[in-house]
């Protein structure tokens, strides 16, 4: 059962070359200028409902998908989605212009922040209920054993979730079936606003599959290098046949749970001890620098993704919104 821990506590980080060192750092920063962004719109009125930033918690959806088989796996999440999005190589112009409700937008301007979705890229939500996407993740685990297609998949739920009952019997079940399945904590530390030591009897969310014979992991999500180790270890366990793993990636939100959520449950010094000491991009940036890539070079890739987010900022502003007779259409599943 600790097998996979002990391999990750042996090596902790990834061995990745200048190039891939290089990649980690411009998505991650990407996902943090889009995040910013987005919430600039919403302050502007041209994102509506619900809105949750993944500013601080780039290095999860980075490190994971990075080791993912794009033509194989599949991948679910909650409403905290466009990092996840974005960290796929999906054009930021359909994901500005979904969060802006337009009809260029990736679910038709539909779904919104909350509901984005892409078969193409096997990425199934998006998921407003919290912690359903893990069941669902449960029943793409069991499509990819029954179509022997080789796949994975990853479902991602919080530490406010994880004490959902459907988490524990979708777990159950996964490890009956011998699933191929990775269930990722994203312990941000508050759930929608109370502090995780407030709210679970056990707080190290990794050791929740033992009764279900599920190995764990504790990763630290704010190092991209240490996530991307965790996954080579995690998804070489599930591709062999030995069933579910649950990691567990302890991380932080910046912003509050949504953007309507002001965060008066934690102090600003402890967001900015945060930002100071653990911030993923910094730590990347110092890991590049380590590697003799110089500061400039990193400044002119941030002064290009900010045109590219600006870019994407225009073109959602600029599309039209979907027709009237869309609200007819994608209700139900037209073939099978």
């Amino acid at each position: 059962m600790r097998s996979l821990q002990e391999a990750l506590d042996k090596q902790k980080r990834f061995k990745a070359d200048d190039d891939q060192l290089l990649h980690f750092y411009e998505q991650m920063l990407l996902i943090r200028r889009f995040e910013e962004k987005a919430g600039q719109l919403y302050g502007l009125g041209l994102i509506g409902g619900f809105c949750h930033l993944y500013i601080g918690q780039e290095a999860v959806a980075i490190g994971l998908q990075s080791a993912l088989d794009n033509d194989k796996d599949s991948v679910i999440t909650g409403y905290r989605d466009h990092g996840h999005m974005l960290a796929y190589g999906i054009d930021p112009k359909v994901i500005m212009a979904e969060l802006t409700g337009r009809a260029a937008g990736i679910s038709k301007g539909k779904g919104g922040s909350m509901h984005m979705f892409s078969t193409e890229h096997k990425f199934y939500g998006g998921h407003g209920i919290v912690g359903a996407q893990v069941s669902l993740g449960g029943g793409l685990a069991f499509a990819h054993k029954y179509n022997e297609d080789g796949g994975l998949c990853l479902a991602y739920f919080g530490d406010g979730a994880a004490n959902q009952g459907q988490v524990y019997e979708t777990m159950n079940m996964a490890a009956l079936w011998n699933l191929p399945i990775v269930f990722v904590v994203e312990n941000n530390q508050y759930a929608m606003g109370t502090a995780v030591k407030r709210s679970s009897a056990e707080t190290e969310f990794y050791r929740r599959g033992t009764a279900f014979r599920i190995p764990g992991l504790e990763v630290n999500g704010m190092d991209v290098l240490e996530v991307r180790q965790a996954a080579e270890i995690a998804f070489a366990h599930v591709r062999e046949g030995n069933g579910p793993v649950l990691m567990e990636c302890n991380t932080y939100r910046y912003r509050g749970h949504s953007m309507s959520d002001p965060a008066k449950y934690r102090t600003r010094e402890e967001v900015q001890e945060q930002r100071d000491h653990h911030d993923p991009i910094e730590r990347v940036k110092k890991d590049l620098g380590a590697v003799g890539i110089d500061e400039d070079k990193l400044k002119e890739i941030d002064k290009g993704i900010r045109a590219t987010v600006a870019e994407a900022a225009d073109f959602a502003e600029s599309s039209p919104e979907p027709e009237a007779a869309e609200l007819y259409t994608d209700v139900l599943v037209e073939e099978y």
